[in-house]
């Protein structure tokens, strides 16, 4: 397939060999998440999920920032700004509460989201990598749940999925001491797949996507709803949606193209341990 390069607001998506890559473009202010990018976020969600030739996502930065957190410039201009229904509470909530609409739909898309960081990936930047499944960083990428250092509580999400990725323990320590972790503690913590030096961080996470060309996607995205779910849902709550959920790919072309491959003696269409490179 030829490659397909869309500039957006303050990002640009590049689709190629059946994989998206979107990549915050802001980086002389290091990423920040700005009105703009989330607006290039909803854009890219639209995109990603009424096309079916794409088979993984990769979220990036430029510059040398995956996303240095949110826009606090913008939120001193809410404040200071005479407009009462800008610089209330209530602006702020309904910000974080159209922020999440969109990091759900991102969560739960049906293919893997793969963060490849590079530099700092604090605060909101921290929480957007936590809503891949992957992290690939380099060994110059450092995670910070800073925003106690600015009197805010976590939020983008981080709340719920921060416990669950690392341990409610490790989760209150990154909270309340807002401390700097870099890629090989990020990586013991288990907040982090892979390091990679930061020349081969891009090529290394583009390689690591394509090996999901092949991979049923339905099927992927049932299984991520259903894990997004798990911790707080009962046993016999999750065994009725699997079932359900089974049985509705049991009827899908894939399933019944793979059951004859196999019967037929022939290689599956996806196998991670085949495919992995050399």
């Amino acid at each position: 397939m030829p490659t397909e390069t869309i500039r957006l607001r303050h990002a640009e998506l590049r689709l190629s060999d059946g994989v998206a890559e979107f990549s915050h473009q802001r980086p002389e202010q290091r990423n920040t998440l700005t009105a703009e990018l989330r607006q290039d976020y909803v854009d890219l969600l639209d995109r990603l999920e009424s096309d079916r030739t794409i088979s993984a996502l990769i979220i990036t930065g430029s510059g040398g920032s995956f996303c240095a957190g949110g826009d606090l410039k913008a939120v001193m201009e809410r404040r200071s700004s005479p407009d009462p229904h800008s610089n209330m509470a209530l602006a702020m909530r309904d910000n974080l509460a159209g922020a999440h609409v969109w990091l759900s739909r991102l969560r739960n898309l049906d293919m893997p989201v793969i963060a490849a960081v590079d530099g700092a990936a604090y605060g909101a930047g921290a929480s957007l990598s936590l809503a891949a499944d992957f992290v690939m960083a380099t060994d110059r990428a450092a995670f910070c749940m800073s925003f106690h250092k600015v009197g805010m509580i976590p939020d983008m999400g981080a709340l719920y999925t921060l416990p669950r990725v690392v341990g409610l323990t490790v989760a209150r320590d990154l909270f309340l001491t807002a401390r700097r972790v870099g890629a090989q503690e990020a990586r013991q913590i288990g907040l982090v797949h892979s390091v990679f030096d930061a020349d081969s961080l891009l090529a290394e996470t583009r390689r690591f996507a394509r090996r999901f060309q092949n991979a049923p996607r339905g099927a992927a995205g049932v299984t991520k709803r259903l894990l997004n779910m798990s911790f707080e849902t009962p046993y016999a709550a999750l065994a009725q949606m699997e079932s359900n959920a089974q049985a509705v790919e049991t009827c899908s072309r894939y399933h019944a193209d793979a059951i004859e491959r196999f019967l037929r003696g022939e290689p599956s269409f996806y196998d991670w341990d085949r495919d992995a490179p050399a």
